[in-house]
């Protein structure tokens, strides 16, 4: 299990300005991604490993 509460360097996504701040972020957790909804930084997160999120970001970027 990751320790989401370790998460260091959130960086908000770049396509997110111009729609009203409603952006995700992500940050390192040593071990992988996390992701969470920056207009709730408490609120939940989801990890992804290394791998999956490459998986990830790959098909969003061939679904265009």
């Amino acid at each position: 299990m990751v320790e989401l509460s370790r998460v260091t360097g959130w960086h908000k996504a770049t396509f997110s300005s111009g729609n009203g701040g409603a952006c995700i972020e992500t940050g390192n957790t040593g071990s992988g991604v996390a992701v969470r909804y920056s207009k709730d930084p408490e609120g939940p997160k989801l990890a992804f490993t290394p791998q999956t999120w490459r998986e990830f970001t790959r098909s969003i970027k061939t679904s265009k």
